[in-house]
């Protein structure tokens, strides 16, 4: 089911992007059109300044029509294409790939949590009355890594508690790795994201002044564009820095919450067993 969740999550995403991408291709290709129509507008306007205020009927002025608000999701495409399609796709990328791996994360830790005293208190029932296979079938039964151990450890009870604990042991470790699966890869993205937010701004401060050097002018609207471009895909790497580093806290904490209550039953469950093997 996990997986299940994890696909959909990222075909929403990927949706996500590629309808981003479409718009910025979009946008790209009508500014070409909308800046040729902005210099005939200044070549008119231009030409209208010259004559003489008297030839314009006052009747004739229109009024300037308020521009319209953009909504949140509008504003987030134009900074993406101001930023660069060749630098924020990458971004972009991080960001949906590590929510998806924290979102599979977040089902699979929370399908993995387990009423431990209920299902201790089941185990114990069941070794009272020396009923070893009903004790196994309560964890077969059991989902979570808790259950999982707690197996590993009936199935050796006839072979001594020692062995009882070694494979308790055994099997928490490689239950914890299962637990911990996918965080190296979040916190790849969570240095990658800003990292590339910080190339890209190198790169567009480079272009800048390329763009003075050939202007031979410095110009404050040259640069003060060149600088804001630039900076877009810092801000874009630092906000996904942000997001995921958020999530992986809450995933470490929650690996932490388990890992505890896994040691916890453990030693309750050798308690149990050492209490079965004296009868």
């Amino acid at each position: 089911m996990k997986k299940v969740f994890a696909i959909l999550s990222i075909i929403m995403l990927f949706s996500f992007t590629v309808s981003t991408i479409v718009y910025a291709q979009n946008q790209g290709s009508t500014s070409v059109t909308q800046a040729t129509n902005s210099n005939i507008v200044d070549d008119t306007t231009a030409a209208v300044a010259e004559k003489p205020k008297a030839e314009v009927p006052a009747e004739t002025t229109d009024e300037v029509a308020p521009a319209e608000e953009q909504t949140m999701h509008q504003q987030l495409k134009q900074k993406f294409i101001e930023g660069g399609p060749l630098w924020m796709t990458p971004i972009l990328l991080c960001m949906i790939i590590g929510l998806a791996l924290v979102i599979e994360r977040i089902i699979y830790l929370n399908l993995a949590t387990t009423n431990t005293d209920k299902l201790l208190k089941k185990i114990e029932e069941a070794l009272k009355t020396k009923d070893l296979e009903g004790a196994k079938d309560v964890c077969r039964n059991t989902r979570g890594p808790v259950a999982s151990i707690f197996y590993q450890g009936i199935d050796r009870v006839e072979e001594g508690t020692d062995i009882v604990e070694k494979a308790i042991v055994s099997y928490g470790s490689v239950q914890m790795g299962l637990l911990e699966r996918g965080l190296t890869w979040i916190s790849l993205f969570i240095a990658l994201a800003p990292m590339l937010g910080f190339l890209g701004t190198v790169v567009g401060m480079i272009q800048a002044f390329d763009a003075i050097q050939a202007a031979g002018d410095i110009s404050p609207t040259l640069v003060a564009g060149g600088i804001k471009v630039a900076l877009i895909t810092t801000v874009f790497g630092l906000v996904v820095a942000i997001i995921l580093q958020i999530f992986y806290n809450y995933l470490v904490s929650k690996i932490d919450s388990l890992v505890s209550s896994m040691e916890d039953a453990s030693i309750s469950l050798l308690d149990i067993i050492v209490k079965y093997n004296k009868k």
